[in-house]
């Protein structure tokens, strides 16, 4: 099956028309290979995979290597790809060179597996060049709302969403969760024993959709708690991890000041869960709360506001998600109820943080009004 990502290549397409060079930052196996060939063919002149030996070799004089296929940037060819960019940093300022040697837009287009070193060193070497595309897996836009279920289930990555199976798709996932620890974590620098990063994601299933404290996991891998912030870090850089950060305002009220911790990828979460069916996942005791996580990460994909919050009071007054788009508040909150109704914590976000509407989004097919500026919306009814 053939999912076409027509969004991301537009908006590639866009950044590459109005800045030098493109980073496209994404866990592996996001899909960020394929968005690329679809504008630039694999195994040409004007790709290099930095995980391929044979490239390694082409890129040993990069200067040289590169000035050629950079001179006529813009040009019929397509910008110069080069994935898993992050594997050789010294790139850096040698692209910045060739950037600068042409005022021409969309030079070169580089993917990288999310990591601290690839965002830090484009920040630094390439400010007010590039622009930096997030590629996640698949979205509800991307597979239609008739598999929103499956996606649930499975998550986005292409090889977990499209494979034969259920439990292909759960070993695929294992395999995945496996090869982050042991393998690209090491890679990106982050020197945490495999077993322990792997028991610390474990403990983090169980925190999913909560406000983070770091004792608990402190104290069950006996470290410190800086050294528990440290890997929520790493995982939230490689984008496994969302932390949401709290929203503050003076009100009078004592207000949640920690983050929520959210699995970007729900597939991800039911492996280290051991969910492996959409029955299973039904009857889990933390079905709503993966279900919340899940249909988060949607609409922050649909909507792509200017910021976004959670907002809580220690009284237990608390609004899911608080995103602010051009110059408005919208409030939502997330239920997975047949018929959600008007909760007195959603009268009193609307009334503390003057929210200029208030969306409840369930995984039902009906939408209704609660009040002038409170609707019930089914999840699929977000899309554009």
């Amino acid at each position: 099956m053939n999912i076409t990502r027509a969004r991301l290549q537009t908006q590639v397409q866009r950044a590459l028309g109005r800045a030098r060079a493109v980073v496209l930052a994404g866990p592996r196996q996001s899909g960020k290979s394929t968005l690329a060939a679809s504008l630039v063919p694999r195994g040409g002149a004007r790709w290099f995979d930095l995980e391929d030996p044979v490239d390694q070799q082409r890129l040993q004089q990069p200067m040289t290597a590169l000035t050629a296929l950079s001179a006529a940037p813009g040009s019929r060819a397509g910008p110069v790809v080069i994935d898993e960019v992050q594997l050789a940093p010294g790139l850096f300022p040698v692209l910045r060179v060739l950037i600068d040697r042409s005022p021409a837009n969309g030079q070169f287009l580089l993917l990288g597996s999310a990591s601290p070193a690839l965002l830090r060193q484009a920040g630094e070497s390439l400010l007010g060049r590039v622009e930096v595309i997030e590629v996640g897996g698949f979205d509800i836009e991307e597979v239609g709302p008739a598999r929103q279920s499956e996606l649930w289930l499975r998550g986005g990555y292409p090889r977990a969403f499209l494979a034969a199976s259920d439990a292909d798709s759960m070993a695929w996932r294992t395999q995945a969760i496996q090869r982050h620890v042991e393998t690209d974590l090491p890679q990106f620098g982050v020197n945490v024993a495999a077993p322990a990063m792997l028991r610390f994601w474990r403990m983090l299933a169980h925190c999913h959709g909560q406000v983070w404290s770091a004792a608990d996991p402190a104290r069950s891998l006996a470290v410190s708690e800086p050294t528990v912030r440290r890997h929520l870090d790493v995982l939230t850089q490689t984008f496994m991890l969302r932390q949401l950060q709290p929203w503050h305002q003076n009100l009078g009220k004592r207000q949640v000041k920690a983050p929520k911790i959210y699995f970007r990828d729900t597939g991800l979460l039911h492996t280290l869960m051991g969910v492996p069916t959409l029955d299973a996942l039904l009857a889990h005791p933390r079905s709503g709360a993966s279900w919340e996580g899940f249909a988060l990460e949607q609409v922050l994909r649909i909507a792509a506001p200017d910021e976004a919050y959670f907002w809580a009071t220690h009284n237990g007054a608390e609004l899911d998600l608080l995103l602010f788009k051009d110059g408005q508040r919208i409030g939502v909150e997330f239920k997975r109820a047949d018929a959600p109704g008007i909760t007195p914590s959603m009268r009193i976000a609307m009334h503390d943080l003057q929210l200029d509407q208030l969306y409840v989004v369930y995984p039902g097919s009906l939408r209704y009004t609660l009040t002038d500026r409170m609707e019930v919306v089914p999840l699929a009814a977000l899309l554009p």
